[in-house]
């Protein structure tokens, strides 16, 4: 696994958004990208992901692509594939990240499963090991995580970095893209970096995500599927 940068920006606030519950995090990330025109700047190549090239308004999507905000120095980490397995060594590379650009903060955007929720309301939850960050995130909509368990990419990250770093995590109710528990995140990040995200297409966005996603993930699982046929056929 390694990553590649083409432009090496110092001290921005880094978020990533890998997908988990709800595909909160890469919907969330998708909408950021597009809400503030950031450009490519790089990507984390691996050959242990499955080789699927999505394409999207004729322009390759990477499975693990780097954008960058040069207006508010942020970079976006994007993920549309699976990373199931590969949490460590992805972990070891936001690290490695963190490290060179001298990375002022890193943002987690995250989906926190709720079976058998009887309500529409979800509730947003944030985590920061700074004093300073946890008084901001008390101007937002969100609770402190008091309990809790945090898996993937952010529980690695976590575990091994003293860098600044806060969490936001959305209740959501499916293991199916939630558009609206992207919203939910979007919100609580404009209030806690004041982007000025217009909030009017915000969910309208989000849901023209959420079919596209869907649309990735139909072709991941069939490509799969298929891969997995022919390999059977191979061993009989």
């Amino acid at each position: 696994m390694e990553l590649k940068l083409d432009k090496k920006p110092k001290n921005p606030i880094i978020i990533e958004g890998f997908p988990g519950f709800g595909f909160v995090g890469t919907i969330a990330t998708e909408f950021l990208i597009d809400h503030l025109n950031a450009k490519p700047i790089g990507k984390i190549l691996t050959h242990e992901i499955m080789p699927i090239a999505a394409i999207h308004d004729s322009k390759i999507v990477e499975p693990l692509g780097l954008y960058y905000d040069s207006k508010n120095n942020i970079i976006l980490i994007h993920a549309v594939t699976s990373i199931n397995g590969l949490e460590w060594k992805i972990s070891d590379i936001v690290h490695q990240m963190v490290i060179e650009l001298n990375a002022k903060e890193l943002i987690s955007l995250e989906g926190v499963g709720i079976p058998n929720a009887q309500s529409d309301d979800v509730n947003v939850f944030y985590y920061s090991n700074v004093e300073l960050n946890k008084k901001r995130f008390e101007k937002t909509n969100a609770k402190p995580l008091k309990e809790g368990i945090i898996m993937g990419v952010t529980g690695s990250v976590l575990l091994h970095t003293k860098m600044p770093m806060s969490c936001i995590f959305v209740e959501t109710k499916s293991n199916m893209p939630d558009s609206r528990g992207a919203a939910k995140i979007i919100e609580t990040l404009d209030k806690y970096l004041n982007l000025n995200v217009d909030y009017k297409p915000l969910l309208k966005k989000a849901e023209e995500f959420e079919a596209k996603l869907k649309k990735i993930m139909e072709q991941s699982k069939a490509a799969t599927t298929e891969k997995e046929k022919k390999e059977l056929n191979y061993l009989g």
